[in-house]
């Protein structure tokens, strides 16, 4: 019996047009028609036919400088792909009570091939906050959601991921080879959760726990982020508890099934107050 070719169901131009659009959610600054055609390395005059009907359906936006820019159309489905994420869902009454209990800025975050996204963010009622966007991507190397991720892979994926990354240190106190990388994500599996001190921005510190997902893998991650005058590292490593709990029981609440028991954890906030939290023990 003869076997049927499989079918391509790629069209170019669609194809194409998608990933012009890519370009512009890593260029915040926007794009003009010759940067994207250098990028893309396509002629400027089927650049400029893409922009044009993605400025039509509303997908990008044009000033009168020429420069392009993310439209109203990518924010609508965007806010409509986050609504529709169970892992948000599910996540935030744990999100809300951590940033109850801490009053300090809350990230879940999801990963998008060497970026960790921001899918969900609850701000700090302190006056001095963190500045930050659901939506927005960071590395994976030197930022703590990242480094949990990366983490908690196979030995291979860590490998061939590690080695599609840039180490560019984006501060003083960031990784720059890949075996100082390797030694801190080796403390990360140890300890259970990641500190980001200052390595990401500077006056930012962080602690971030894994999230399993029904499979076992870990493809997202929880933090708390403050700025370096509420969070010196002895307050990081008294929120690690907390943060770890929490995400425990959002990886119980996405079908995780851990092989350890859960036992209740007195955790003290910075304001003196204790609160009980279920820790893998």
């Amino acid at each position: 019996m003869a076997v049927r070719p499989k079918r391509n169901y790629d069209i170019t131009a669609l194809q194409r047009g998608l990933r012009l659009l890519h370009l512009f959610s890593e260029s915040p600054r926007g794009l003009t028609a010759k940067q994207v055609a250098a990028l893309s390395r396509l002629p400027v005059s089927t650049v400029h036919r893409f922009l044009a009907n993605l400025v039509t359906a509303g997908f990008l936006n044009r000033d009168g400088e020429g420069t392009h820019h993310l439209g109203i159309a990518c924010f609508s489905i965007g806010q409509a792909a986050v609504g529709q994420l169970d892992i948000r869902r599910l996540s935030l009454p744990y999100l809300r009570e951590l940033n109850q209990q801490t009053r300090e800025t809350i990230h879940l975050t999801v990963r998008h091939g060497l970026s960790a996204v921001y899918v969900e963010k609850l701000d700090s009622p302190e006056p001095v906050r963190i500045h930050s966007r659901i939506g927005a991507a960071v590395p994976l190397h030197c930022t703590a959601v990242g480094k949990v991720m990366l983490a908690y892979m196979s030995a291979e994926e860590q490998d061939r991921t590690i080695s599609q990354i840039d180490l560019k240190r984006q501060t003083p106190n960031s990784v720059g080879n890949v075996q100082e990388l390797k030694t801190e994500l080796y403390r990360v599996r140890k300890n259970g959760y990641a500190c980001d001190l200052e390595e990401h921005e500077l006056h930012i510190r962080c602690v971030a726990a894994p999230i399993w997902d029904h499979t076992g893998s870990v493809q997202s991650s929880v933090s708390i982020t403050a700025p370096t005058l509420r969070m010196p590292v002895t307050r990081l490593r008294q929120l690690a508890p907390m943060i770890q709990a929490a995400g425990l029981n959002i990886s119980t609440e996405l079908g995780y099934q851990s092989a350890v028991s859960a036992s209740p954890v007195t955790v003290r906030n910075r304001n003196g107050k204790t609160g009980l939290v279920k820790m893998a023990m």
